[in-house]
C-alpha cells in the first residue's frame, strides 16, 4: 500500500491549516513550539509518548526541523531517540516520594539506596555503576567529578519534575554505560500548587511550585523542604532544596533557557560506607545554574550553553568529629552549529569543553600551602576535557540512520569517539532500533586519590572505555505498547575497589586494605522486556509489567566493591485504578534479586564490631537474597484538593541494597497538595 506524500508547515498556530491531526497523514512540522522541550526525542522509543501538560498554541518559537514520525537526537550527542521512562501526568497516582524512587522500577536502571526516603542514592544503569552514569538536568549535564555517590543530589524534588528520559550511546567522557535527563516544567500556564505530608519516623515534607508565562517568557519555581527522624540509629536527615527555571524568546536575539538552584542536605549515616561504624555522618551542599542560547537563520541552526555546579561535602567518620571535606567545581561550555540540508539530512558540529576542580582535605596533590577556613584544604587537582565530533542524521521513508565521528581531548591523551544507530518502521506502530558506539569515562577524584585506614588510592589509574551493541524492538497499537531489548557491552580498563590481604608499593607493605584497581576487561549482556496497558476513562487506567535480566562475564575470585553486585533480575509492575470518580489507587510491585554478597559483621551489646582473639572483626560472608517490595498511594481528588495516603513496603520486607545497611520497613505519610490557578 501507497504511503500518504508528506504535508510540510513552517507554523504551529491557530491556524485553519493548523488541525493536521485529522488529515490522517505524515505530518513534517518544521517549526514546534518551545513548551515542548528542544530536548525531547520526536520518538520515544519503549514507552508511551510524553504528554504535556500544556500546549500553549499562541506563541511560535523556532526550532531545528523535526519529523514526528522519526528520531530527533539534538540537541543533545546521541544518535538513538530518547526514552521516556517517567511522566508526570501518567504515573501522578503512583507511589512515588522521590524520582530515584521512580526509577526503581525500570528493568535497565539499579536504585542503590543507603537511608530512607532517597537521601543517599547510587543510579546505575545497564550493569554499571554510579560513576559511570551520566546525569542531565534539562539537557545540562551536571555530573560531579569527585564521585558518582553525589551525581544525583541535585536541587529538585518530585514536584518540580515533568519527565524523565533515559540515552543510550553518548559518545565522548562520562556516559560509560548512558545518561539520565529530568525535564523540569510547570504543570500549568499559571498556577500556585502547595503540597505537605507527614509520617512515621518523624517524616514531614512540604514543597510550593508555581509558573507564570507570558506571552514570550515562561518563570517556573519549586521549593521544598523535608525530615525525618530515622528509621534506626543515626539515618536521621534534613534536605532543603530551591529551584527555578525561565524560559524567554526574542525574535531578533533567539531563545534563552536559564536555571539554578540550591541544595543543603545532612543525614546520619549508620554503616553508610563501613557496615561495622554506625556513627558516621555527612553534610552535602550544592549549588548550579545553566544558560542555553539557540538560533535559527534558515538552514543554519546555533546553540551555546554555559554551566557551573559546586558541591561542598563533610563527612565525619564519627559524628561531630570532622574526617574529610571536600570542595569541588565543575565547568561545562557546549556550542553547536546546525545545518539542515533538507533532502540530504542535517548535520551538527559539536565542540564541549569541562573542566573539573577540587580543593580537599583528602583527594588530590598535596599543597604547598593549606587552602579554606582554618586550613582545612590540604590537596588539590584539577583537569581540562574537551570533546569534538560531527554528527549527521538522514530520515527516509521507514528507515533513519545515525552516526556521530570526533575525539576526546584530555590530559589522558586523545581518545576517538563515535556511534551509529538505525530506526527502522516497517509497518505502523512497528519500531525497530539498532545501535553501536564506544564510549569511556575518566576516574574520578575519589578513584585516584582516597585514603583511609581501610583504603589505599592509585593515582595511575586510566579511563575506563566500552563498547556496546544493541538491538530493540517496540510495538504500539490502539491502549497496547509493547518493548523488547538487548544489549551487549565490552567495558576495558574496569575500575574497581579490590581486597587485598597483602599489598606491596612501592616497596611499602600493606595488610588487608581495598585498593583502588583497572579490572583488565569485563562483558555486560542484558535483556529487558516490558508490557503496558493505559486508558483515559476505564476502571483500569494504567497496568505495566517489565522484566529486566543482567549477566556479567566476570567471575573473578577477588574481593570487589560494587562492580559485581549487579541487580541480576528484577520484575517489577504498576497499576493505576479510578473508582468512585475521585479515588484514585496506584499500586507498585517488583521482585529484587541481586548478584554478589556482603560481609555480616557481628556486634556486641553495645553496638561495637566483635573481634577474634588476634583482633580481627569477626565477619560472615553473605549472599544478597531477593526481596519483594509492594508500595501503595490511595488519593482522592477534589478539584483544587487533592488528599493521598502513600504506604510503601506495606509487607514489611527486610532488605538491603548495600551489605549490612538495612532499608526502613513499612513507612506510612498522610498529605495534601492544594491547587490555585
Amino acid at each position: 500500500m501507497k504511503r500518504p506524500a508528506q504535508v510540510h508547515f513552517s507554523r504551529w498556530n491557530r491556524k485553519g491549516w493548523s488541525a493536521f491531526a485529522s488529515m490522517h497523514k505524515e505530518v513534517k512540522i518544521c517549526v514546534l513550539s518551545v513548551t515542548m522541550s528542544i530536548l525531547s526525542s520526536a520518538t520515544l522509543t519503549g514507552a508511551t509518548k510524553e504528554k504535556s501538560t500544556y500546549v500553549d498554541s499562541t506563541r511560535s518559537r523556532i526550532l531545528e526541523e523535526a519529523q514526528i514520525t522519526s528520531s530527533k537526537a539534538i540537541p543533545l550527542r546521541t544518535t538513538v531517540p530518547q526514552v521516556l521512562v517517567f511522566d508526570r501526568n501518567q504515573e501522578a497516582a503512583a507511589p512515588l516520594q522521590s524520582y530515584e524512587a521512580a526509577l526503581r522500577l525500570l528493568p535497565s536502571v539499579d536504585i542503590r539506596e543507603r537511608g530512607g526516603k532517597s537521601i543517599q542514592t547510587d543510579i546505575a544503569l545497564k550493569g554499571g555503576t554510579a560513576d559511570q552514569t551520566m546525569v542531565m538536568l534539562n539537557g545540562i549535564n551536571f555530573t560531579d567529578a569527585r564521585t558518582g555517590h553525589q551525581s544525583h543530589s541535585l536541587p529538585i524534588d518530585l514536584q518540580a519534575i515533568s519527565s524523565i528520559t533515559v540515552l543510550e550511546y553518548v559518545p565522548g567522557v562520562g556516559a560509560l554505560n548512558g545518561a539520565i535527563n529530568l525535564s523540569t516544567k510547570g504543570e500549568f500556564p499559571r498556577y500556585l500548587r502547595a503540597d505537605i505530608k507527614a509520617g512515621n519516623y518523624g517524616y514531614i515534607a512540604g514543597s510550593v511550585t508555581g509558573a507564570l508565562d507570558t506571552k514570550d517568557s515562561d518563570l517556573f519555581m519549586a521549593l521544598s523542604c523535608r525530615s525525618s527522624d530515622g528509621y534506626r540509629e543515626n539515618t536521621d536527615f534534613t534536605d532543603y532544596n530551591f529551584y527555578m527555571r525561565s524560559e524567554s524568546h526574542n525574535a531578533k536575539a533567539g531563545y534563552f533557557d536559564f536555571q539554578a538552584g540550591a541544595q543543603r542536605r545532612k543525614f546520619g549515616s549508620n554503616g553508610f560506607y563501613a557496615a561495622y561504624n554506625p556513627n558516621q555522618y555527612e553534610e552535602t551542599a550544592t549549588m548550579l545554574g545553566s544558560l542555553r542560547w539557540l538560533k535559527q537563520w534558515n538552514m543554519l541552526s546555533l546553540t551555546a550553553s554555559a554551566a557551573y555546579r559546586k558541591n561542598f561535602d563533610r563527612y565525619d567518620w564519627t559524628r561531630g568529629t570532622v574526617t574529610n571535606r571536600h570542595n569541588t567545581d565543575n565547568v561545562n561550555i557546549d556550542f553547536k552549529a546546525i545545518m539542515d540540508w533538507k533532502k540530504a539530512g542535517t548535520s551538527t558540529l559539536g565542540l564541549d569543553y569541562a573542566y573539573n576542580h577540587i580543593f580537599s582535605s583528602n583527594l588530590g596533590l598535596a599543597l604547598a600551602e593549606p587552602k579554606g577556613k582554618d586550613g582545612r584544604y590540604k590537596f588539590a587537582d584539577q583537569r581540562h576535557l574537551s570533546n569534538l565530533y560531527l554528527q549527521h542524521y538522514k530520515a527516509w521513508r521507514i528507515v533513519d540512520l545515525s552516526a556521530v565521528a570526533g575525539a576526546s581531548f584530555s590530559s589522558y591523551g586523545p581518545a576517538a569517539l563515535w556511534s551509529l544507530s538505525s530506526n527502522i518502521r516497517p509497518v505502523s506502530g512497528l519500531s525497530l532500533r539498532l545501535g553501536l558506539g564506544q564510549s569511556m569515562r575518566l576516574p574520578t577524584f575519589t578513584d585516584l586519590y582516597y585514603k583511609s585506614a581501610a583504603q589505599i588510592n592509585n593515582p595511575d589509574l586510566v579511563p575506563e572505555k566500552a563498547l556496546s551493541y544493541s538491538i530493540a524492538a517496540s510495538y504500539n497499537i490502539r491502549n497496547w505498547a509493547f518493548s523488547l531489548n538487548a544489549y551487549y557491552r565490552d567495558c576495558f580498563d574496569r575500575i574497581a575497589w579490590v581486597w587485598r590481604d597483602r599489598l606491596v608499593i612501592d616497596g611499602v607493605e600493606y595488610m588487608d586494605k581495598w585498593h583502588s584497581e583497572q579490572q583488565s576487561r569485563m562483558s555486560v549482556f542484558g535483556t529487558e522486556v516490558s508490557a503496558q496497558y493505559s486508558s483515559d476513562s476505564s476502571f483500569l487506567r494504567l497496568a505495566r509489567l517489565s522484566y529486566g535480566y543482567i549477566d556479567n562475564s566476570e567471575k573473578s575470585a577477588l574481593a570487589t566493591s560494587t562492580i559485581f553486585d549487579y541487580m541480576k533480575h528484577k520484575f517489577s509492575s504498576t497499576l493505576h485504578f479510578v473508582f468512585l470518580k475521585r479515588f484514585n489507587l496506584g499500586l507498585n510491585a517488583a521482585v529484587y534479586d541481586r548478584a554478589g554478597g556482603y560481609n555480616e559483621f557481628e556486634f556486641d551489646e553495645n553496638n561495637n564490631p566483635k573481634t577474634d582473639a588476634n583482633g580481627q572483626m569477626i565477619t560472615h560472608a553473605r549472599d544478597f537474597k531477593p526481596y519483594f517490595l509492594l508500595d501503595m498511594r490511595l488519593s482522592y481528588n477534589l478539584k483544587k484538593i487533592n488528599i493521598y495516603l502513600d504506604i510503601n513496603n506495606m509487607t514489611n520486607t527486610k532488605y538491603l541494597d548495600y551489605g549490612g545497611t538495612n532499608m526502613p520497613g513499612i513507612w506510612a505519610n498522610l498529605g495534601f497538595s492544594v491547587l490555585v490557578n
